[in-house]
């Protein structure tokens, strides 16, 4: 009866912790089930990525910074954020379990990692880069990992940025390991892409500035996109040989991209077009070259009302592995899946710039029931 009974808690669905942790109440049995290391390896890769859980969100600087506040999407009460207590703070990035943020007003630390649901917290230093616009992403480091439970172990911020007046861009790589960041990486004149887009800018304006798009970042293997604000320019970091490469851009004709994961593990983005969501993919064609392919376009005033108002919406993010596309518009913020077109509203209306989603696995043994389950 046991295996029978874990055949069937297997398939409870993730995205929806509470039924979870409601089956882990009904009985002692139950509980151990589910707190079972070997069940919980078995449900996740059972049901493969993992489950989106909630949200943060960034605003362009001159809009300020949003308030500090994690959205959960499901009915799992919101996690306690680090800057709930007043201080003021900058998500920046959501990735493999984890949470970065800059702590504006901190004198302790400069940067925060944080898991919300281990509550587990490192702080990091500032890297020493001079920047008036930047972006970074943090992402697992641990040897072998699949991501589908990451927590503890390893990680590493990239952050990205440009100053004011620099026709360059620089990174540079903090270690949890070594506890330092690396030597910093950027662009020169054997780049000749970049070269294009700095002379493509300076023929417009006396002077010009590499805007780097403080959007979320994408993550591919060891490649890390962030865009550039001027025709949506996609900049590479290759973690693997710690270089920065330019990549062609998507078409010019569309206007507020968002960098995206297909479900063939390229390269790929989602923006609005005539009411209308679509996304496109980066493929290689018949030359051995790479393209620009329209993949998909989903209709959005027969499924969003909202995308009707005379504020267009907008995408703000994606959520790999599970499908997911962020729109705001005027009544707030929606997901709509892409394989389904399954619409729902997860926040209220707000400026939302860039949607962080927190995507991780949350069963029992992650919470006081685990005790529970130890005892005879």
């Amino acid at each position: 009866m046991e295996e029978i009974v874990g055949e069937i808690l297997l398939r409870l669905p993730p995205d929806e912790p509470e039924h979870l942790f409601r089956a882990a109440l009904v009985c002692k049995p139950w509980l151990r089930i589910l707190c079972d290391p070997a069940f919980r390896r078995r449900y996740r890769v059972f049901h493969g990525a993992p489950p989106l859980l909630g949200i943060l969100h960034k605003r362009q600087v001159v809009e300020g910074d949003p308030p500090a506040r994690f959205a959960s999407t499901t009915s799992m009460p919101d996690f306690p954020h680090p800057g709930s207590d007043g201080r003021r703070t900058r998500p920046l990035d959501c990735r493999h379990g984890r949470v970065l943020i800059h702590m504006l007003e901190d004198e302790s630390v400069d940067y925060l990692v944080w898991d919300p649901i281990t509550g587990e917290k490192h702080g990091l230093p500032e890297p020493d880069i001079e920047w008036l616009i930047y972006s970074a992403a943090v992402l697992c480091a641990a040897d072998g990992c699949d991501h589908l439970d990451c927590h503890g172990g390893p990680f590493r911020v990239v952050f990205m940025g440009t100053f004011e007046y620099e026709d360059n861009i620089v990174a540079s790589v903090y270690s949890s390991e070594t506890g330092v960041w690396s030597a910093q990486v950027s662009f020169d004149n054997s780049c000749e892409a970049f070269a294009k887009h700095m002379r493509d800018g300076c023929a417009e304006r006396s002077w010009y500035t590499p805007y780097l798009l403080p959007s979320r970042a994408t993550l591919i293997g060891d490649e890390i996109y962030f865009t550039i604000r001027r025709r949506h320019t996609i900049v590479k970091y290759d973690l693997s040989r710690n270089c920065l490469s330019i990549i062609n851009s998507p078409p010019h004709n569309v206007y507020g991209i968002a960098l995206m994961v297909m479900e063939d593990s390229s390269l790929g983005f989602a923006c609005i077009q005539d009411s209308s969501l679509c996304t496109w993919s980066r493929k290689v064609n018949s030359e051995g070259g790479t393209e620009w392919v329209q993949f998909k376009v989903i209709k959005l005033e027969s499924i969003i009302p909202a995308a009707t108002s005379s504020s267009e919406p907008f995408v703000v993010g994606s959520a790999e592995g599970v499908g997911i596309i962020f729109i705001s518009t005027d009544d707030g913020l929606f997901t709509i899946k892409l394989n389904s077109g399954q619409v729902k509203k997860v926040d209220k209306p707000d400026v939302y710039f860039s949607v962080l989603p927190y995507m991780s696995f949350y069963t029992p043994d992650r919470g006081s029931l685990l005790s529970l389950a130890r005892t005879p």
